[in-house]
């Protein structure tokens, strides 16, 4: 039985290969594509579960794939596969809408572990609350977007999951620890820190100027929302 169909988008033949076989004897159903265009064409397709897209790529690039898909497939998880691996390629990707990124080289335990961890918390999506209010703006769980006075903006899946988390204790002070044992799963690393930083800000920023306000950073603790 697949465990799920998962499409790669790498350029470089080799190392697109090796994540191909690895996934493939993990028990996926896998296709792939070499370029921005194709790659964007497949990851469209039906029942895709995860894209796994390098943001170097000829014809299209990786960021470009990214806004696309989010247009089309908003809760589709994509995981980024950067070479570069620099803080600021990681903000423009997780602005974008991707749920993860995994640095190159990485060995195919690293990979495996960031698969298996958004796959995870993927179908946790369902158990969030419909909807929620803060501050004029509405959270729409099941749309995957917030909606202010500036319009609709999307989140990602992971963008939902840490809102949902803060949700369900309004008020209270919710560990980055927590966090990225919900997300993750496995124990803190301080690139993952600086991500659940990133999506905090990410989700402040579509909260407008009141953002700060409503997720408030309680320093050396974590995290608390304040509902009012």
């Amino acid at each position: 039985m697949s465990q799920g169909r998962i499409v790669v988008v790498e350029d470089e033949p080799v190392i697109r290969q090796a994540i191909v076989q690895m996934l493939d004897l993990a028990g996926y159903e896998v296709l792939s594509a070499e370029d921005g265009e194709a790659g964007l064409r497949v990851a469209q397709g039906p029942e895709v579960d995860l894209v796994l897209l390098d943001l170097m790529l000829p014809r299209r690039d990786g960021l470009s794939v990214l806004e696309e898909l989010r247009k089309v497939r908003p809760g589709l998880p994509v995981i980024i596969l950067t070479a570069k691996g620099s803080e600021e390629d990681v903000v423009r990707g997780l602005e974008g809408g991707a749920d993860d990124y995994v640095v190159k080289p990485f060995g195919a335990r690293e990979l495996m572990a960031r698969i298996e961890a958004v796959q995870r918390r993927t179908p946790a999506r369902a158990k969030a609350p419909e909807r929620l209010e803060l501050a004029g703006y509405v959270v729409d769980f099941e749309r995957s977007e917030i909606r202010g006075p500036s319009g609709a903006q999307r989140i990602s899946a992971t963008e939902g999951q840490i809102l949902a988390r803060l949700a369900a204790s309004p008020g209270q002070v919710v560990s980055r620890e927590e966090l990225l044992g919900l997300l993750w799963g496995h124990a803190s690393a301080r690139a993952e820190t600086r991500t659940i930083d990133m999506h905090v800000a990410k989700l402040r920023a579509k909260l407008g100027q009141d953002g700060p306000r409503l997720i408030q950073t309680v320093r050396g603790k974590g995290y608390r929302l304040v509902e009012g």
